[in-house]
């Protein structure tokens, strides 16, 4: 078999969709799979809508990602090839080599000004009741594709489809067909919502003596809740969000992975070299797939939990720069780096992501923190956990601070004397120390901030 040649052509006329991001990606595994090319292809035809902006987007979302194409526009270390230009809007003269040949070989007209692609066969004209006009039918055979997902698909075209427009702009069918021919592209990996095109797209390969291309079409994404496809509207639908919320690149690819592609047993967290293994097309669902946030925040979890400490300390120091003038972030950046430290790895086996730690760590970092009203009244309302204060006060003025174990020791020792258990102690303590009822454990909370912030923090509780 030749070398697998596949390629991923957006348009950059919006912001990154997961939809997208996800058939990039099964292109870029089948591509690695295989020993075989990634192209990343440039559909900017639609002058009045596409924008650098957007484009800049693609470029930096497929990065993001690790999804390093091996032809196409250059953009760091990636791109270049011999089948360029790689932008549509730079291939015009191609597009009118193309259509010379079609034109030569008596398969278009021209009508109301735009050029038409002739199928071939008997004609008869039949009125259409939903268009409620005459229209010319052709007699045709269907085109039978052997779908790599979805088995055989037969889908018939009976009327000629314009393949440039009044204005003199290609259609998406035709420039779609003469770059695969042109870009020697051997296997398509698209959406379900494309299946429906692919019989135009046969009918122009074969007008143009062209071998047709391997078709794979893969399951939609369905939105999180009720009916129909996810959008770029939809919560969640957009790469950059991600980005921004500090989720990692890592965890989306495997969680994008699972959306319509299982690895034939049960697991779900896995190495990309271990996806890239088992990744080929026959394992990918005909059903659509349902996207999950909480599955993704949740695999994101176990990604951050295996991230090394320097490289974590890393990420929550740039995730805090990029936050701006958000107060929670400016103290944290001022802190002295060794507390940091200490604060963000504290902290790091309670995150699902780093959009959490600003809010999770705010207390470490200032002494100007609210208080969280309703689980103060509802601490308040119960026993009498201001003298549990008192008596744990007393205890952290002698306690051994130099380990979460000698500070728990303590806390226990204190319990048992007057009969009570530990939570006893926690729940009113840790609101006294950070305004809320969560975050990392007491006694690690209580190492890191020290003895001193502790100590005048569980005596002015009583006041606020």
């Amino acid at each position: 078999m030749s070398q697998v040649r596949v390629r991923f052509a957006p348009s950059p006329t919006g912001f990154f969709h997961i939809g997208s991001a996800r058939t990039a990606l099964f292109n870029w595994l089948y591509a690695r799979h295989t020993g075989g090319v990634f192209v990343l292809r440039i559909e900017d035809t639609d002058a009045a809508r596409n924008s650098e902006e957007f484009l800049r987007v693609i470029y930096d979302s497929l990065t993001w990602l690790g999804l390093n194409w091996d032809e196409g526009p250059r953009v760091g270390a990636c791109g270049g090839g011999d089948f360029g230009p790689y932008r549509q809007s730079e291939r015009a003269a191609i597009y009118r080599e193309y259509l010379d040949k079609l034109k030569a070989a008596g398969r278009t007209y021209e009508k109301d000004g735009a050029v038409w692609f002739k199928l071939l066969g008997e004609r008869h004209e039949v009125f259409d009741d939903h268009r409620k006009k005459t229209v010319v039918k052709v007699k045709n055979a269907p085109a039978v594709i052997d779908d790599r997902i979805r088995g055989r698909v037969e889908r018939t075209e009976d009327e000629d489809f314009v393949i440039v427009r009044s204005d003199g702009t290609p259609v998406f069918h035709f420039v779609n067909v003469v770059d695969d021919i042109a870009m020697n592209i051997t296997h398509v990996i698209r959406g379900e919502d494309h299946l429906s095109n692919t019989s135009k797209h046969v009918e122009l390969f074969q007008a143009f003596g062209a071998p047709v291309p391997a078709y794979a079409h893969i399951p939609l994404i369905l939105k999180q809740n009720g009916p129909g496809k996810m959008s770029k509207r939809d919560q969640g639908a957009l790469i950059e969000e991600y980005q921004r919320r500090g989720f990692l690149p890592e965890a989306l690819v495997n969680f994008l992975c699972l959306l319509g592609w299982n690895p034939g047993d049960d697991r779900e967290k896995m190495p990309i070299a271990e996806i890239i293994r088992l990744f080929d097309l026959p394992g990918v669902n005909q059903s659509n797939a349902r996207f999950d946030e909480k599955k993704l925040a949740h695999m994101n979890l176990a990604y951050l939990l295996e991230v090394p400490p320097d490289a974590f300390v890393r990420q929550a120091r740039d995730y805090f720069s990029r936050l701006g003038d958000l107060p929670a972030a400016r103290a944290a950046l001022v802190a002295a780096p060794e507390f940091f430290r200490e604060v963000v790895l504290l902290c790091q086996p309670k995150l699902k992501g780093l959009e959490e730690l600003p809010a999770y760590s705010a207390y470490f970092f200032t002494e100007d923190y609210s208080v969280d009203a309703k689980v103060r009244d509802k601490l308040l309302a119960k026993g009498d956990p201001l003298a549990r204060l008192r008596e744990l006060a007393k205890t952290l003025e002698t306690a051994d601070f130099s380990s979460d174990t000698a500070i728990e020791e303590a806390i226990k020792v204190l319990a048992a004397v007057h009969g009570l258990g530990f939570g006893d102690y926690q729940s009113i303590a840790r609101l006294a120390v950070s305004g809320t009822n969560v975050g990392p454990s007491i006694t690690g909370m209580f190492r890191v901030l020290g003895r001193d912030r502790v100590l005048v923090r569980l005596a002015r509780f009583p006041a606020k």
